[in-house]
């Protein structure tokens, strides 16, 4: 108890010793000041644009809205006073727009005049504010009732992994998403896009999280979707590959010598473990030997699996023989 008096007392004869009691009269009239300062400033006229939130409401069960601007900017001019109480007095309430009102007589597209709009924005301000501008001049929105159609996603970027990589596989969820709008759009949307997405210089798999672009007069759902890059290692690699006959007339038989060709080219090296040799298509083709008669048959590969590059044949022409069945 003498301690917490002994403290007290400390306290009191700091605070109330001569400096300090001109420093405390010094920060009384400072804040003093301020006040004056401050009343003198909220009573002058200013300009704010303030954000409204804009509601759609009466909207049918089995009706789809898109396209629906979900605010409007006013500049409101008024004495500071009641601009700072609009502001942070929790006065800006949405403005609503009746759909069954707009809805008549329309094909699918409605636009609102903000100046519909105002009178009911006039409702939270004082009698002394004007509203000087206002933004956008209308509130435009798309609707269906119903109608929609399964479309596919398409990517759009470019995608470079490190020079020791590549892209092995691009997984998009979902692949496909639904589009509502009337049936004069939907006969014209064919896929929905992904936003424009750039990625270089990567060597591990990535997740991205990509908005699709949006459609005039359609509502997409869901509105984004989610792109896994899945990288793979290079390796220089080869294969030997059985040469086949093509274009032989009935009866003939074409060998070569030797049979196979060796075919090397880069791959990922998950995707080298799943290739076979049958999985390329390397060919003699017997028109060329009617028309350009050689020694040597041309080889030609005809065909090669996905996610190879820089193929290249150990031979482009073999001996061969031709022989009747």
């Amino acid at each position: 108890m003498r301690e917490m008096q002994r403290t007290i007392r400390l306290v009191r004869n700091f605070l109330f010793s001569s400096v300090n009691r001109e420093f405390l009269i010094f920060l009384f009239f400072l804040a003093l000041s301020g006040v004056f300062w401050l009343l003198m400033a909220l009573n002058e006229t200013y300009e704010k644009e303030i954000k409204i939130p804009v509601r759609i409401v009466n909207v049918p069960k089995n009706v789809v809205v898109s396209d629906a601007v979900d605010t409007m900017r006013v500049t409101v001019r008024d004495k500071g006073w009641f601009i700072a109480a609009l502001i942070y007095g929790n006065r800006v309430r949405p403005v609503y727009i009746d759909f069954t009102t707009y809805s008549k007589n329309s094909n699918g597209e409605c636009s609102v005049p903000t100046l519909d709009l105002i009178k009911q924005v006039v409702q939270m301000l004082s009698g002394s504010a004007r509203i000087t501008a206002a933004k956008p001049d209308k509130i435009e929105f798309f609707f269906s009732y119903g109608e929609s159609k399964r479309v596919p996603v398409k990517f759009i970027g470019k995608v470079t992994p490190d020079e020791t990589y590549y892209l092995a596989r691009m997984l998009i969820q979902p692949d496909s998403v639904t589009v509502f709008a009337s049936p004069e759009i939907l006969d014209k949307i064919h896929y929905v896009s992904t936003e424009e997405l750039h990625y270089s210089h990567f060597a591990d798999t990535i997740t991205v999280n990509a908005h699709l672009q949006k459609i005039r007069g359609a509502k997409i759902n869901p509105s984004a979707v989610k792109i896994t890059l899945f990288t793979d290692i290079l390796t220089e690699e080869s294969l030997d590959v059985p040469i086949t006959g093509e274009n032989l007339p009935m009866g003939k038989v074409l060998r070569t010598f030797p049979s196979h060709v060796t075919v090397s080219f880069i791959t990922g090296v998950a995707n080298y473990r799943r290739l076979r040799p049958e999985n390329f298509s390397v060919v003699a083709d017997y028109n060329d030997l009617q028309e350009h008669p050689s020694d040597k048959c041309s080889l030609h590969l005809r065909s090669v699996p996905h996610g190879i590059s820089r193929v290249k044949l150990s031979a482009n022409s073999v001996d061969y023989l031709i022989e009747e069945e």
